[in-house]
């Protein structure tokens, strides 16, 4: 969390991130998961790159796009299957997932000017702390949302979990003053527009689309660009 006086020269008081795509490149370690479920039902395994785009909705929507990919499944499937899934990611949560080049840089580089940050993600609220958890992460970040935080269909593309993120990081000493929201999916893009705040994509992220379809007000790179297009919003 912020350590230092908001500098009133930077354009944001606030910073959130979402988590995978975006902060975490999280690909390997969701992709074994979503193999290991569709193994289980005889189906055969997709490649990381194909599991990328399916990434972004929540655990849920990213199994039955990887079950759609290989004929479909009932909902009684979909749900005995995603139990799986889930318990094998929470027991093989941070084995390849690291955050992206220079992001750990631009985090630091925020808290240094006052910015209070946060995570809000699609992921389930319990497994987002534990992967920052075990990448020591989590002390940096004023509030982490999940996609189960604010109750059932109220993840992102919702504005709730935005404006509660703006909410708790206040409440921690960011006082006024904007918000920004980083990251890689129109479900990012669409919430943080929904509450009324500018949003940056990543072009390195899970994307679904091309980058430029997300309506993003500003596109980075990598991590290296964040804080001079932070700058110029």
């Amino acid at each position: 969390m912020a350590a230092f006086p908001f500098s009133p020269s930077f354009p944001f008081s606030i910073v959130g991130l979402d988590l995978d795509g975006t902060l975490l490149d999280t690909s390997g370690d969701l992709t074994a998961a979503v193999n290991h479920a569709l193994a289980s039902a005889g189906r055969p395994a997709l490649s990381i790159e194909q599991v990328k785009p399916m990434i972004g909705g929540g655990a849920r929507h990213m199994l039955a796009q990887g079950m759609a990919a290989s004929g479909g499944c009932s909902e009684a499937e979909l749900e005995v299957l995603l139990r799986r899934l889930l318990d094998f990611y929470e027991a093989n949560i941070c084995v390849t997932t690291r955050p992206y080049p220079h992001a750990l840089e631009a985090l630091d580089r925020l808290a240094q000017m006052g910015v209070t940050l946060a995570i809000v993600t699609n992921k389930l609220e319990r497994f987002a702390r534990a992967i920052l958890d075990d990448l020591a992460l989590t002390p940096r970040f004023a509030a982490i949302i999940g996609g189960d935080t604010m109750g059932p269909g109220n993840g992102k593309p919702s504005r709730l979990p935005i404006d509660a993120m703006i909410e708790r990081c206040r409440e921690a000493g960011s006082g006024g003053g904007r918000a920004a929201f980083v990251g890689d999916s129109i479900y990012d893009i669409a919430a943080a527009h929904a509450a009324g705040i500018p949003a940056i994509a990543c072009r390195f992220g899970f994307l679904m689309q091309p980058i430029e379809e997300l309506g993003a007000d500003a596109i980075i790179d990598g991590f290296d660009e964040l804080i001079p297009a932070l700058e110029r919003l």
